[in-house]
């Protein structure tokens, strides 16, 4: 396809994604969450939406399938990131990456100690490098499902998972004992397509670009006079 194909996934990445892609005269004209398609045709005749999960996106990328696409920083890290350029940061499905304990269960003693704990999690290489970092002894376990239920089941001490409003966590008697990462999602270029494609493909990243920029300044003035008033 001579055209732009766009990667992303369902949710709350793609719905954050919509008002970057219509400043560059972008629209779906199908809601992935209603349309059984997995390629949507959108307002622009070249350019189309393929839906994927969110860590296949920079898989998509990577191989060429996509030219572009939108994946957290967690995917990007486990995925790690090989043959993708990552222009901007767009500011979306913000979110902290935490471990999380039990209730109950003196984490920062086990630490002292110098216990090995049983960690379960789904982002492997992001928790081996926080625990390798302080010093401390863990046995990762690689899970996909809700991460929740392996502290409560008796399978990890505690867990490394993504946290937005910690209400999850709460349901289940978890707490939030330490932060791992900053989360947000990136805008991915397949880097042989930015060769062949240039013309069509920065013109999109600058438009989505302004958009990032100029919310970005509208963020900092409200923080500015929140703090002057």
């Amino acid at each position: 396809m001579d055209g732009i194909t766009i990667a992303l996934s369902k949710g709350r990445i793609f719905e954050e994604t919509l008002p970057l892609l219509a400043a560059a005269g972008i629209e779906p004209l199908e809601n992935p969450e209603t349309s059984r398609k997995l390629i949507i045709p959108t307002t622009r005749d070249d350019v189309r939406v393929v839906i994927v999960r969110a860590t296949d996106a920079p898989t998509y990328v990577q191989y060429g399938a996509a030219d572009i696409g939108v994946a957290g920083k967690d995917v990007l890290i486990e995925h790690g990131g090989e043959g993708l350029y990552q222009p901007l940061d767009l500011n979306i499905a913000k979110c902290r990456m935490m471990v999380a304990i039990p209730a109950g269960f003196d984490y920062e003693h086990a630490v002292r100690q110098g216990a090995r704990l049983k960690i379960a999690t789904k982002y492997i290489n992001i928790a081996r490098e926080h625990f390798a970092a302080k010093g401390v002894h863990v046995d990762l376990i690689k899970l996909y499902g809700s991460m929740e239920l392996a502290p409560l089941a008796g399978l990890a001490d505690a867990i490394v998972d993504l946290v937005s409003s910690g209400a999850t966590l709460k349901a289940n008697n978890l707490i939030a004992v330490e932060h791992v990462i900053d989360i947000s999602s990136r805008l991915i270029v397949n880097q042989a397509a930015l060769k062949l494609k240039r013309e069509k493909i920065v013109a999109i990243l600058d438009a989505i670009a302004g958009v990032v920029n100029a919310n970005a300044a509208k963020s900092a003035a409200v923080k500015s006079c929140a703090v002057s008033s």
